[in-house]
This record gives C-alpha cells, structure tokens and sequence, in this order.
C-alpha cells in the first residue's frame, strides 16, 4: 500500500494480522499480538466515534500558536484501532465521526468533525 497522513497522502492505514487476525495502527514489521511477520496493510474508513477529547488553549510551538484553540481527540475507528488525531472543537465523547485532513502547523493531519446524519 502506498503512503498515508504521515507521508502526505489522505489516507489513514493500519494493520492486520494474516496470523491472528490482531489490528495495529502504528506500522511494524511484525504483529504485536503474536509476533508474525509482516502484518497486512489496510486503509481505514475515516469513521469513528469519540472515545476522549482534551481543548489545547496554550500553544506548544510557535508554530501551533496560529491554531489555538485546537481540539486533539481519541477516536475508537470502525476497523477497531484507536487513534489520536485533531477536530472539531466541539466534539464530545460518544460524537460519531468522520475523518477529513487539514494543514496544522505545517503538516498534513487527520482531522474528524461530526458524521453526516
């Protein structure tokens, strides 16, 4: 599979176990629920619901201080990884969501805001 968020693309990839059938969102060479190698590639759906979400009201960077506030927010996917990413600054534990992605700071990112009814 080609890149992703990390690599410019506005695609967010994870992985699963041919093996075990375990998911992993961070990229390894091996599965970290049994150790086989070379987990499958998969690309998410962008669907998700809020599982925490923490408002930044001070700037971490002088590069972060044009996006303040900014909400940074935990999102339990439909594929069954969790994920931190940006949205919406009115999101709330339980909002269902899908992903979109935006420039912060200089870099692409995934950005959720509420799911279409």
């Amino acid at each position: 599979m080609s890149g992703d968020w990390t690599t410019g693309t506005e695609a967010i990839v994870y992985q699963s176990c041919a093996a075990c059938g375990a998911i992993q969102y961070f990229r390894r060479t091996f599965c970290v629920g049994c150790g086989a190698p070379d987990p499958v590639e998969k690309r998410a759906s962008g669907e998700g619901t809020v599982y925490a979400a923490s408002l930044v009201c001070r700037a971490a960077t002088p590069q972060t201080r044009a996006h303040i506030p900014y909400n940074i927010v935990l999102i339990d996917t439909r594929e069954g990884f969790r994920m931190m990413a940006h949205g919406d600054n009115d999101l709330a534990i339980g909002d269902e969501v899908t992903a979109r992605f935006a420039q912060f700071a200089g870099h692409l990112v995934p950005y959720f805001e509420k799911a279409k009814s």
